[in-house]
């Protein structure tokens, strides 16, 4: 189906959109995104738009999901670069996957996950800790 948006996919268009909700302050730090359900109807696109769009945006490190709770907006990036004293510190490491973590990626128990964590401060103070895992690829 073809956009108004010269070409560019649908997913990016609601990326992009809901992108300038979160920076704007339209969705603080902190709040759950509408579900997709609620994103699909306002949208008018099938939910795997949705979802690509949402994955766009975790990679971006504007929202988080969490298993149960849903979406929501994280910590505020600005252009340029974090919000007077604060700081974010991120680091990356394999691990072997526990029983939930299989379960939820449907994994045997053990196999190679990666596993990012992202601590962000305010004047020395956590604010938020975000952990986010992927599939990981076997090093040979």
């Amino acid at each position: 189906m073809p956009t108004p948006h010269y070409g560019q996919p649908r997913y990016r268009v609601i990326a992009d959109e809901l992108r300038e909700r979160i920076e704007s302050g339209l969705i603080p730090p902190g709040t759950l995104l509408p579900t997709e359900s609620t994103l699909t109807a306002e949208f008018r696109a099938a939910r795997g738009t949705i979802r690509q769009a949402i994955a766009v945006l975790r990679e971006a490190g504007l929202v988080a999901t969490e298993h149960g709770r849903g979406t929501y907006a994280s910590a505020r990036r600005h252009e340029s670069g974090l919000e007077e004293g604060s700081a974010s510190e991120t680091r990356k490491r394999q691990i072997p996957a526990d029983p939930e973590l299989a379960a939820l990626f449907d994994v045997d128990v053990g196999a190679v996950l990666i596993e990012q964590q992202r601590v962000d401060r305010t004047n020395g103070v956590v604010r938020t800790v975000v952990r986010t895992y992927r599939l990981g690829r076997v090093s040979k």
